[in-house]
């Protein structure tokens, strides 16, 4: 009768550590795509590496929304840039953003107008 109560006593005793996830944030700014595999989100803060070619990749890339032509400004041939905001865990030593979990394009206009972001051409 007492080995019944005794293992639960026992499992109950062991301490359970949990490694909080990183949390997802969202920013907003210019997304550039300015050549094959090189992506940037560029926020108020710092230009944040997405992915870059022959190197480094965030998780979630399909995440990324697609840009309406008329909310997309070509630079090269299919590649440049629009505004967008991005749901996303980040690296901020590195800079980089490590996982993409969504996002949604937005009017240029509104990375234009505002103040905080820098101005791209």
């Amino acid at each position: 009768m007492k080995i019944k109560w005794l293992i639960p006593a026992i499992i109950s005793s062991f301490s359970i550590v949990v490694i909080p996830a990183k949390a997802a944030e969202t920013r907003c700014g210019w997304l550039i795509n300015p050549t094959p595999a090189n992506w940037y989100l560029k926020d108020k803060y710092a230009q944040w590496i997405i992915s870059a070619q022959g190197g480094y990749q965030a998780g979630g890339m399909d995440n990324i929304p697609p840009f309406n032509d008329d909310e997309y400004v070509k630079t090269n041939v299919n590649y440049g840039y629009g505004c967008a905001c991005l749901d996303v865990v980040t690296d901020r030593n590195r800079i980089r953003i490590t996982t993409i979990q969504g996002g949604e394009q937005l009017p240029l206009s509104t990375c234009r107008q505002d103040p905080n972001l820098p101005k791209i051409r």
